[in-house]
């Protein structure tokens, strides 16, 4: 089963991405969290992508589809994999669906969480990450529960950041739901509620009905 999971920033995509993980034991592909890495481990390619994602911007396209395929050709991908972050620009989709071809893959589904512009901001400014494992945790939270390190606040979730993620979305990346619209492979689900809820309906969308188990 090969998933894009899809919506803007805020959406609880990372979060819903983990829980199809655990479901289908299939990988969780978060493009944001291998950049972060890379950023964190001072490689080339993350002292290239970290004034731009600091911003608030799109890493270049041929580093990311690059990711991808060494990603993709890894042992655990071979049963599936739902895809997170990536593609935001029907470019990057192109060329994304190009690779899958030549891999013999296509998607199955594309999952698109809908959450409303005037509640995402206040989803994501201020919330805090662990620089361990890179898991975040709501505004006010001061350590990581999971290994006691100092939260941090990300450079892309301070207000000013968080406001031009959403305004580049708005702008480049909804235009990919028409994208693949055509292909017959949207499947849009309301991005509100309780983490379960919204796994219920994400499964529904996939054709597993019934109790969730995360």
């Amino acid at each position: 089963m090969n998933l894009l999971l899809y919506g803007p920033p805020g959406s609880g995509k990372g979060t819903q991405a983990e829980m199809l993980h655990k479901r289908f034991h299939i990988p969780h592909i978060a493009t944001g969290d291998i950049l972060r890495a890379e950023v964190a481990a001072g490689t080339a390619l993350g002292l290239k992508a970290q004034p731009i994602m600091a911003a608030g911007g799109y890493v270049p396209d041929d580093i990311m589809i690059g990711i991808i395929r060494n990603r993709l050709a890894q042992p655990d991908c071979a049963v599936g994999f739902v895809m997170d972050g990536f593609p935001r620009t029907i470019p990057q989709a192109q060329e994304l669906d190009a690779l899958l071809r030549e891999l013999g893959r296509r998607f199955d589904r594309v999952l698109y969480l809908q959450v409303e512009t005037a509640e995402l901001v206040p989803r994501l400014a201020g919330r805090m990450t662990c620089p361990v494992d890179q898991k975040t945790y709501p505004p006010g939270t001061t350590r990581c529960p999971a290994d006691g390190a100092t939260l941090i606040q990300r450079e892309d979730d301070k207000p000013a950041a968080v406001e031009r993620r959403i305004e580049i979305f708005l702008e480049k990346t909804l235009p990919l739901l028409d994208y693949y619209r055509h292909q017959a492979l949207v499947s849009e689900i309301d991005g509100l509620g309780t983490i379960d809820e919204v796994f219920a309906r994400v499964l529904s969308a996939v054709g597993q009905v019934g109790e969730v188990k995360a």
